[in-house]
């Protein structure tokens, strides 16, 4: 059994705690939490290749190629993709004379938007652009080629660069 002085002991102490607690005060405020989310977009493609090993006298033209763009913008982003007249085109926007180059001799091409290959793939100045909406995935963008002609084409290895630019 529990002396009373023990007793009374824990109860002044029990007592003491509690009115410690009870007449605790307290302060409130807020405070605020931010976060600025921005636009962005990133594009990357693969090479459009018409052929390691064209024979002009047995292939028919035109002959078609393509090759995909792969555009990731942040969800709900609207955005277009241009692209310029390559850098054998006597200027950005000439989308008339897209040619691939080997050395001093050229091979005419064409980039489209649609496998018909009927809409020219431009800047938006004098041909189209593909316009879009980002959802923060992969979307994939194929570009139709075509090579119309290889009539007195010169053997080699033709090449060009066209750039790319998403705009957000």
């Amino acid at each position: 059994m529990m002396s009373s002085a023990k007793l009374k002991s824990l109860l002044l102490a029990a007592a003491l705690l509690g009115t410690g607690s009870a007449g605790a005060a307290t302060a409130g405020n807020t405070f605020q939490v931010q976060a600025t989310v921005v636009s962005a977009c990133t594009v990357s493609g693969s090479a459009m290749n018409f052929g390691a090993s064209i024979d002009p006298l047995a292939t028919a033209t035109p002959l078609d190629a393509s090759s995909t763009l792969s555009v990731v913008c942040t969800n709900t982003t609207p955005y277009t993709v241009s692209l310029n007249a390559g850098a054998n085109a006597g200027g950005a926007s000439n989308f008339t004379n897209r040619a691939m180059k080997s050395g001093a001799n050229s091979l005419g091409y064409q980039l489209y938007l649609d496998a018909g290959r009927s809409t020219v793939w431009g800047d938006g100045t004098a041909s189209s652009t593909h316009s879009g909406t980002g959802t923060g995935s992969t979307q994939s963008l194929t570009i139709y080629g075509r090579l119309p002609s290889l009539a007195n084409v010169v053997p080699g290895s033709y090449t060009d660069t066209v750039t790319v630019t998403v705009t957000y």
